[in-house]
C-alpha cells in the first residue's frame, strides 16, 4: 500500500460516509483502490494493466534475484492485484494462491482484470491468519501485504503468525513483507520476524522513505553474492526485466552493504 495522492473523479461507490469499504477512482488512464481518500491502496495503468506502477510492488518482486521459478506463490492481500497479476504473467511455471478476507475487494477483481480463477490462479476468500495456521511446507515464496485502515491487521503482525508463515514455507523458501517504514511498531514488527528466521533476512527501504520490503528466508539463499550482480535469470522474460531492473539495482546496493 502507498500513501500517496492522485487527482480522481468520483468514485465507483455509494456507501454512505463513514463506511469502510473499498472502492474505485479513474485518472486518465489510471485506476487507482482505496479504503479512505487519502490513501492508495493500488494503481493500474489502464493501457497496460499487468505493469507495476507502484515501486513498492517492483521492490517486493526482488526475491527472483534469489529464486526465479518458483512453484507455488502464496499473497495475503489482493487489493488491486497487481503482484499477482504480474507473477501470473511473467512467471508462467508458478501456481498462484491469494488469501483476501474482505469479499468486497474480491468483488472488484473485474475492474482490475485480475485473471479468473483457474489450475495456476486461484482467490480464497478467508481470514490469512487462520489459513496460514493450517499450512506446512506449503509455499515458495509469500507475500504479504494486507492492509486495512489504519495500517496491517493485528493478525498479520504477530510473532505467532511469522512462525506460522515459516511453517507454510517450503526449505529455502522467501517471505516477502510489505511495511511502513514510519509505523512506531516497525523495529518491533521486524524483531517479531527474526524470531523465526533469525538473520537470514534483509530490509530495503523505497525512495521516498514510506515502505518498507523485508525479505526472510527458509533457508540461506540470501546470503548468495551473485544476488546482487543482478544477472537476469533465464526464466525470467527481458520485458518483466526490464521493468523491475531500477529497482532491482537498489536491492543490489542494498546487497553489497550487508
Amino acid at each position: 500500500m502507498s500513501d500517496a495522492a492522485v487527482p480522481a473523479d468520483l468514485p465507483f461507490s455509494d456507501e454512505p460516509a463513514g463506511v469502510r469499504r473499498p472502492f474505485i477512482q479513474n485518472a486518465g488512464n489510471r485506476r487507482t483502490l482505496h479504503f479512505t481518500q487519502q490513501e492508495i491502496q493500488s494503481s493500474m495503468s489502464l493501457l497496460n494493466p499487468d505493469a507495476l506502477e507502484i515501486e513498492y510492488t517492483r521492490m517486493m518482486m526482488g526475491f527472483v534475484l534469489f529464486k526465479p521459478e518458483p512453484a507455488h506463490i502464496l499473497m495475503v492481500g489482493l487489493g488491486g492485484g497487481s503482484l499477482p497479476k504480474f507473477c501470473h504473467r511473467y512467471l508462467a511455471g508458478a501456481d498462484i494462491s491469494v488469501v483476501e478476507i474482505d469479499p468486497a475487494v474480491i468483488g472488484l477483481r473485474d475492474a482490475f482484470m485480475i485473471p479468473p480463477d483457474g489450475p495456476r490462479f486461484r482467490v480464497i476468500q478467508a481470514d490469512a491468519a487462520a489459513h496460514m495456521r493450517g499450512l506446512s511446507d506449503d509455499a515458495d515464496v509469500i507475500f504479504l501485504d494486507g492492509f486495512e485502515v489504519g495500517g496491517i491487521p493485528d493478525a498479520l503482525c504477530s510473532a505467532d503468525f511469522y512462525a506460522d508463515c515459516h511453517r507454510a514455507l517450503r526449505d529455502d523458501g522467501i517471505l516477502v513483507i510489505n511495511f511502513h517504514v514510519n509505523h512506531p511498531m516497525h523495529h518491533e514488527y521486524l524483531d517479531r520476524v527474526r524470531e523465526s528466521f533469525g538473520s537470514s533476512m534483509f530490509e530495503v527501504v523505497d525512495d521516498d522513505m514510506t515502505n518498507s520490503i523485508v525479505f526472510a528466508c527458509k533457508g540461506n539463499l540470501l546470503d548468495d553474492p551473485a544476488a546482487a550482480q543482478l544477472t537476469r535469470p533465464a526464466s525470467i522474460s527481458k520485458d518483466a526485466w526490464r521493468q523491475l531492473m531500477p529497482t532491482l539495482k537498489v536491492i543490489g546496493a542494498t546487497l553489497e552493504l550487508r
